[in-house]
């Protein structure tokens, strides 16, 4: 069994792409080789800045034969008397064999001539060299580019290939490359690393790149850094600030990790430590020090306390420059944060209340004024709000407090260089000029949650703030007629959705998201005339869109795709849906617990049995009591009787409100199974499509009754099995 390596080498990756190729080379690979068959141990792929590569173990020498069985023609038309036929004889033509191989087989549909073809398996380094190519061609990334006069893509140049089946070098040539490159067992150490280095052998290829300095293995490099900066940390006394992203961001920045600390002047403690962590992770990718057993205080106006005055990070560099490059990464911190002390020196000289009145002169987008003009769009959300859902009173007046405040801080020179930081610093500016905490928490958190997996509003007033944030944005850009479409949401449509739904659940509140959109986009009408804002029009495509968010969040959360199309499928009633998200939730994992301990299958038999026939009863979906619409006079046999009995007592709980009328629903419909069978198939049973026209119409609307206290619940017939 032989082994093979494969390594891309190129001028320095951008980190995200070294990490998220890997996965697509190794599942492009086993596609390949399943395809060509071959078979093989394993596959693994790593990389660093400077190359990718890929590892098969097992290999066999050769690909396996493909053997096939072609059918022909009916024994009888392919041979008489023994002889073969012109059918037979063409048949055996193109299966590029003679008559006299063929083989008489039988089958259900009688004797058939069959033949058998043989492909032999080619070696496997020539599968493999014609591969090769096609790999690297389908790897995808951002921002792929060309170079020189070649017409080859890639993340960045690239400029060597090493293709070893064992000791034997593949020949591969990419003559689309600027230069044309051929594979060789020629390889590259450390940008420090003086000259080529040669890989012997496939499976010596961690370590002889080892011995030039880079450690290959992207999971073996990832331990290291991790041991690292942990012991360092810890001999500091501090703890790590290192979000999962800014790690894997230092795993693929490095080929030979070497852990620097360096020192932050303590006069820049005196910043909010937001600052302090903006500026060394995001824009030097440095790893802060928290201090052991600090609170998370998020309106921490400085970061004494919060912070150590040190910093670690991780360089590429050779141990001997150990200290050139602390020196010159305290050196460049150091005039980062000088620039941050001048910008809130700057922002501290101007009150919140001026930034407020500098928004006027801020476009927002073309059509919708300016941002004072979305601050005010905001505040009035915002009291709407306040007036729908049940919030005490100090909640309702920090929201209102908030709302107009909450964007200052977009005209600050603090969030003009440092934009990551909006909210953080409004919050902060609020609470310095004497506003109560709970309004500076508000404006904190109505930017929450910024993306998939980050936290939701703490605070009740921030959940309300974040949720007219969000509703603005939808109402405005839609009113101007944009729609996200496919890959492209330059707005963060989708995002903004997503929340109101996230928050609205995360707070347990009820809101009638179709009254307010009523009265929004007939508001939106009066504040916008020049975008002839059609009010249903709008209200009805804004509602459709949060009816795809919420199945969308549903079906990410890991229900099954069936239970989402079934409360909240394309199609359902709008008005129903979202007159309140949090019912529709609640029916969802309702079915999922009936899902889990097998109970839903009898619910799913009694409703869409009944279902079948009541299609063709002359009876309005909503009518969910039987009273008034189904004649007991007209019975004729005991199980009639026994199954309105049933409609009487589901009806106490399809006619009610609340979801704590799912769960008694849904137990009755289940016990309901022996009712139904006994109306349908017992000694009692009725032919319900009788030739009596009052009485089929009864029975039909027994059924109908039925599925609609049923559809109370789910639309059922979207259910799998």
């Amino acid at each position: 069994m032989a082994t093979f390596l494969l390594e891309i080498g190129t001028e320095e990756l951008p980190a995200d792409f070294v990490r998220l190729a890997q996965p697509q080379l190794e599942a492009i690979v086993a596609r390949d080789l399943q395809e060509a068959r071959l078979s093989c141990d394993s596959i693994r792929t790593s990389g660093t800045p400077r190359r990718l590569a890929v590892a098969i173990t097992g290999l066999p020498e050769r690909q396996q034969d493909l053997v096939e069985d072609r059918k022909g023609p009916p024994a009888q038309q392919a041979f008489r008397d023994g002889q073969p036929t012109p059918a037979a004889m063409g048949f055996a033509r193109r299966c590029g064999c003679s008559p006299e191989q063929l083989e008489i087989r039988d089958t259900d549909k009688g004797p058939f001539v069959f033949a058998r073809s043989t492909d032999p398996g080619r070696p496997t380094a020539e599968v493999l060299a014609d591969c090769i190519p096609a790999w690297i061609r389908s790897l995808q990334g951002r921002r792929f580019m060309r170079w020189g006069h070649g017409d080859g893509r890639f993340s960045r140049p690239l400029r060597w290939l090493v293709a070893l089946l064992d000791e034997r070098v593949i020949p591969v040539a990419l003559t689309e490359m600027d230069p044309p490159l051929a594979s060789d067992r020629l390889s590259r150490g450390h940008r420090l690393h003086p000259g080529a280095v040669a890989i012997a052998s496939a499976d010596g290829y961690a370590k002889a790149l080892e011995a030039a300095d880079v450690q290959v293995d992207r999971e073996a490099r990832g331990t290291l850094i991790r041991t690292a900066l942990e012991a360092a940390a810890q001999q500091a006394g501090g703890e790590l600030d290192l979000p999962q992203g800014l790690f894997d961001e230092l795993v693929d920045l490095v080929e030979s990790p070497r852990l620097i600390d360096g020192a932050i002047d303590p006069a820049y403690l005196a910043l909010p430590p937001e600052v302090l962590s903006t500026v060394m992770r995001s824009h030097q990718r440095y790893v802060p020090l928290r201090v052991s057993g600090a609170p998370g205080d998020p309106l921490a106006l400085t970061a004494d306390g919060v912070l150590l005055p040190r910093f670690l990070c991780i360089s590429n560099g050779h141990a001997a420059a150990a200290d050139t490059i602390r020196r010159g990464n305290e050196r460049v911190l150091r005039a980062r944060l000088a620039d941050a002390s001048f910008f809130l020196a700057a922002d501290r000289r101007q009150s919140s209340a001026e930034r407020v009145k500098a928004l006027e002169r801020v476009t927002f987008a073309e059509g919708l004024g300016s941002l004072a003009d979305r601050s005010q769009r905001l505040a009035w959300l915002t009291d709407l709000l306040c007036s729908r859902l049940e919030i005490d009173a100090d909640t309702a007046i920090a929201a209102r407090r908030a709302a107009p405040l909450c964007k200052h801080d977009l005209v600050s020179q603090m969030v003009g260089e440092f934009p990551e930081l909006q909210g953080v610093m409004g919050a902060k500016y609020l609470l310095a000029e004497g506003e109560s905490r709970a309004v500076a928490l508000a404006v904190l958190e109505h930017y929450q949650p910024r993306g998939a997996g980050d936290a939701l509003p703490a605070s009740a007033a921030g959940g309300l703030l974040a949720l007219a944030e969000r509703l603005e944005l939808l109402l405005s850009i839609f009113a101007r007629g944009e729609r996200p479409s496919g890959s492209s949401d330059p707005y963060a449509l989708r995002r903004a959705g997503n929340g109101v739904l996230q928050i609205l659940w995360d707070r347990g509140w009820s809101l009638d998201l179709v009254e307010l959109m009523a009265l929004a986009t007939a508001h939106w009408q009066r504040l916008l005339p020049a975008l002839e804002v059609q009010p249903l029009a709008l209200a009805a495509d804004l509602l459709e869109f949060l009816r795809q968010r919420l199945a969308s969040l549903l079906e990410e959360e890991g229900f099954g795709a069936d239970l989402v199309q079934a409360v909240a499928g394309d199609g359902v009633c709008l008005e129903r849906l979202l007159r309140d998200p949090a019912d529709a939730r609640a029916r969802v994992e309702l079915l999922r617990r009936l899902r889990q301990v097998q109970k839903l299958p009898l619910v799913q038999a009694v409703v869409q049995r009944a279902s079948r026939l009541a299609e063709q009863a002359d009876l309005a979906p909503g009518v969910v009591v039987p009273q008034g619409v189904v004649d007991p006079a007209l019975f004729g046999s005991p199980s009639e009787a026994a199954v309105l009995t049933v409609l009487e007592r589901l009806a106490v709980h399809a006619a009610a409100t609340g979801t704590g009328r799912y769960e008694p629903l849904a137990r009755l419909l289940g016990e309901s199974g022996a009712t139904l069978a006994a109306f349908f198939d017992g000694p009692d049973s009725v032919m319900v499509m009788c030739d009596a026209p009052e009485v089929r119409r009864n029975r039909l609307r027994l059924l109908a009754v039925l599925r609609n206290q049923a559809a109370v619940l789910a639309d059922f017939s979207r259910l799998g099995g």
